[in-house]
């Protein structure tokens, strides 16, 4: 009986020290500025261990916009809504280096786009390098361009 007293004295111990990883994550939140007239905004930054950057930029339903990632192969980004709040909502859109995401808007407000590294990197306490591109267009103009585009190649 001693011996199993012990024992639930030892794991109530180590139960009670438990600090969750996630305490420990840091995300930093950067708005995302375009100069006057431009509609394309490019950031480059560095992700480490299981932090993540959010960059928060303003935009309008209907608009498309379009974010693309260079530099480290770990360097990963989801896409969220206004309101939705990365780890407690699902992305409405994701990429990765060589994987850029483009989508009509579903929402007017502020949209976070959350840069991480990979999983494996992050437990290692990896570092990656990258810069990230954000544009956002009237989604009239999108179609007028495509179908210009598509004009020009048919004549």
């Amino acid at each position: 009986m001693n011996a199993m007293v012990r024992h639930l004295f030892v794991v109530a111990l180590l139960a009670g020290t438990a600090v969750p990883a996630a305490s420990q994550d840091k995300a930093t939140t950067v708005p995302v500025h375009f100069a006057k007239g431009a509609s394309n905004s490019t950031v480059s930054g560095n992700v480490a261990g299981y932090d993540s950057i959010h960059y928060t930029l303003g935009a309008k339903a209907g608009q498309t916009m379009t974010v693309k990632v260079t530099g480290s192969s770990n360097a990963n980004f989801n896409v969220f809504k206004p309101g939705d709040i990365p780890g407690q909502a699902a992305a409405i859109g994701s990429g990765y280096v060589g994987g850029d995401w483009s989508a009509n808007l579903p929402a007017t407000g502020t949209y976070t786009v959350q840069v991480y590294q990979v999983r494996a990197t992050a437990r290692r306490g990896g570092k990656a390098p990258y810069t990230i591109s954000f544009g956002i267009r009237c989604a009239a103009r999108v179609a007028r361009y495509r179908a210009a585009i598509g004009e020009k190649k048919e004549g």
